[in-house]
């Protein structure tokens, strides 16, 4: 049956209280219910109830309010003071005695195994030993034991309910380490995307603006193609950081894709601008790719490019895509002298390439070419289950 909405507001009252306060209010009522027979009932002798009555109720019940810090202490002083009640006579009788209940309940829930099993081994015993009718000893049993089944099931749920937020508190501790590496993880991407973006527009740029004053009065269309060169690099530069760095703020509009290996050809007539001879070529037959394979393709063979640009001195560059059963391989060479570097120790476009490589489960390797003069870059990217 469910709580009505009154008494479950008055728990979670209930529950926002400071726990002494609860026990003050909960021992004020006991002591008024242990007293009520004292004014509820009829006295059958001509002379007032007897004082040792109301000593031993308010001895019994007052240690109630420390029944959180000392449960055993409590309920040994309760026991103790509640059997003293029948040493006088002209007392009305008690029908329950609360606060053993209370008392009971509160070392069970509180308290360690032996001092639970030991204490109600203690309540039923000297129940039977000092109460003198079986039916009030029975009924006094059973009571104690509900009292201390009704404390263990309090106890367990409260366990439970702990376990139940620390897993919550955990699960949410892991989510936020996790919310934070990914936050890590694409910092670092972005990082080597303006990286690439950065390191191939101002190759080309130099690359130009170098060329631009020696064929400036010789050869004026070549001069001014050298110039038309860098305001494009540099435009597509702007246009690929703008892209990029919109990913960071909220509330934009519909974003622009990232480059794909669909986007290699204009890559290649791009570096082709500089005066460098760019070939690009495929073999097989192309397939799908997931969006990081297609990124890491293109930014892989950009990075390549920008190498030979600034370091190769070459005057040939090739692009081979090679599409197997189970890979993209990546080929980019050059026939330029090149300052012999080869893979991890070379420079940080080198690096670059490979981290790309392997965080694809590919991988990557570079050094001078077998087959003549020049320097070659060899990438191989798996290609996914379902493509294969």
């Amino acid at each position: 049956m469910p709580d009505l909405p009154f008494i479950a507001l008055l728990r979670r009252r209930i529950r926002t209280l400071p726990p002494q306060w609860v026990d003050v209010a909960l021992t004020a009522l006991v002591m008024v219910v242990q007293l009520w027979p004292f004014v509820g009932r009829d006295n059958p002798h001509d002379v007032p109830w007897h004082w040792w009555g109301y000593v031993v109720v308010v001895v019994a019940v007052t240690p109630l309010a420390w029944r959180r810090r000392m449960p055993v202490p409590v309920l040994i002083f309760t026991l103790l003071a509640t059997s003293l009640y029948d040493l006088a006579e002209n007392l009305p009788s008690q029908p329950i005695w609360y606060g053993g209940l209370v008392a009971m309940y509160t070392v069970a829930m509180r308290s360690s195994r032996w001092a639970r099993l030991s204490m109600i081994v203690l309540a039923t015993c000297g129940g039977m030993l000092l109460v003198g009718s079986s039916d009030t000893a029975l009924r006094g049993i059973v009571l104690f034991v509900a009292a201390y089944a009704i404390g263990r099931a309090a106890a367990v749920s409260r366990a439970y309910a702990a376990a139940l937020e620390e897993r919550a508190a955990r699960l949410e501790h892991e989510r936020q380490v996790e919310a934070e590496r990914a936050a890590e993880r694409e910092r670092a991407r972005i990082a080597h995307d303006m990286h690439d973006i950065l390191a191939h527009a101002v190759s080309l740029m130099v690359v130009q603006a170098e060329a631009g004053p020696v064929v400036v009065r010789s050869d004026p269309a070549r001069a001014e193609a050298a110039f038309d060169a860098i305001a494009a690099a540099g435009r597509d530069a702007m246009l690929q950081l703008r892209r990029m760095l919109g990913v960071l703020k909220e509330g934009e509009g519909p974003r622009a894709p990232q480059p794909t290996i669909g986007d290699l050809p204009t890559l290649a007539g791009q570096v082709t601008g500089t005066g460098l001879d760019v070939a690009y070529s495929t073999s097989g037959e192309p397939r799908p790719l997931p969006p990081d394979v297609e990124v890491a393709a293109y930014r892989i063979t950009q990075e390549a490019l920008t190498n030979i640009v600034k370091h190769a001195g070459a005057s040939r560059a090739d692009i081979r895509l090679r599409w197997d059963d189970d890979a993209l391989t990546i080929d980019v060479t050059d026939d330029g002298p090149g300052s012999g570097r080869s893979l991890p120790s070379g420079g940080n476009g080198l690096i670059g390439i490979q981290e790309r490589a392997t965080a694809c489960g590919g991988t990557a390797t570079a050094g001078r070419r077998a087959d003549g003069p020049g320097f070659q870059v060899s990438v191989r990217l798996p290609l996914p289950a379902t493509a294969a």
